[in-house]
């Protein structure tokens, strides 16, 4: 069972990528992992760390407040 929290983590990254036109692949080229590791977090699979959330938020321009906005 998948937790809440990385159920809506996942989509709120998905989301905001989408928004800005990036595959998976070029996400993770631009934050600095591996292309699995951004689907996993999407399909809520890993339980990111506080530092890869900090790399999510600045290559996507917004800030860690935000991402974390999970409503």
């Amino acid at each position: 069972m998948k937790r809440e929290i990385l159920v809506k983590f996942g989509n709120k990254v998905r989301a905001e990528r989408l928004k800005q036109h990036l595959s998976q692949e070029a996400f993770a080229d631009k934050v600095g992992v591996h292309r699995t590791y951004i689907g996993m977090i999407e399909r809520a699979e890993k339980n990111v760390t506080l530092i890869t959330i900090e790399k999510i938020a600045k290559t996507l321009g917004i800030s860690i407040n935000e991402l974390l906005k999970l409503d």
